[in-house]
C-alpha cells in the first residue's frame, strides 16, 4: 500500500491567514511560506500581528468556518482514497483546522498546537523539527512508499523524503529552485501525474 502525503493550505483548502487578511484588512497577513520561507520567522511576524491588532482565536475560527474546499478538492480525495493511504502534513494548527478537516471528510491530519491564553494566541508548538520530513521518513521507515504533494518552501523536507514528489499550485521562485520537483496547476494535473509516477513505483 503506498501513502499519499498532502499539504493543506494552497492545495486543498484557502490560505487561512490570507482569509484573515481579508477578514481585517491587515496586509501583513497575506505573507505565507511562499513569501516568508521560514517558518519560525513567518509565525513570529503573525503572532506581533495578531497582538498588535487584538485579533484573537475566535475571529480565525470566525474566518475558518467560511472557508470552503478549493475547486476538485472533494473529488480528488475521494478518489486519492481509493487508491492511497492519505496523510495531510500541514503547519496549521488543530486549534482551528479541525472545521476544514470535516469539509474535507476527516482525513488524517497532523500538524500543530496553538499556545492560548484566554482568547489570545500567545505562541505556538511544533510537533518536532522539520515535521513533514520526519513524518515521510517515518512512513519509509515502516516500509510504506510515499507520494507527495505540496506547493510551497515548507513542503521541501517533504517532498525530499518521499518516493514521487510533486509541486502543485506552485509559485515561480520555487519551481526554479527545484527543478528537480514535477510541477503541476490544478488537482486534475497532480492527479494524472501521480497516477503516471505510481505505475513506476511498482
Amino acid at each position: 500500500m503506498n501513502v499519499l502525503c498532502l499539504d493543506l493550505e494552497g492545495v486543498l483548502m484557502p490560505e487561512v491567514w490570507q482569509a484573515v487578511a481579508r477578514r481585517s484588512g491587515i496586509e501583513a497577513l497575506t505573507q505565507t511560506t511562499r513569501d516568508i520561507p521560514v517558518y519560525d520567522d513567518l509565525m513570529h511576524m503573525r503572532l506581533r500581528v495578531l497582538e498588535e491588532n487584538d485579533l484573537t482565536l475566535s475571529v480565525i475560527r470566525e474566518v475558518v468556518d467560511e472557508l470552503e474546499p478549493l475547486p476538485d478538492a472533494r473529488e480528488f480525495l475521494a478518489w486519492a482514497r481509493r487508491r492511497f493511504q492519505v496523510v495531510v502534513l500541514s503547519d496549521t494548527f488543530y486549534d482551528f483546522a479541525m472545521p476544514l478537516m470535516a469539509k474535507l471528510g476527516h482525513p488524517l491530519l497532523l500538524c500543530h498546537k496553538l499556545r492560548v491564553d484566554g482568547e489570545r494566541i500567545v505562541g505556538y508548538q511544533i510537533r518536532q523539527p522539520d515535521p513533514k520530513r520526519h513524518a515521510v521518513r517515518a512512513l519509509r521507515a515502516m516500509n510504506y512508499r510515499v507520494l507527495a504533494a505540496g506547493d510551497s518552501f515548507n513542503d521541501i523536507g517533504m517532498l525530499e523524503e518521499a518516493d514521487v514528489a510533486v509541486f502543485v499550485n506552485a509559485p515561480p521562485r520555487a519551481r526554479a529552485r527545484y527543478p528537480e520537483f514535477a510541477a503541476v496547476d490544478g488537482l486534475p494535473q497532480l492527479r494524472a501525474a501521480l497516477t503516471a509516477r505510481e505505475d513506476a513505483l511498482q
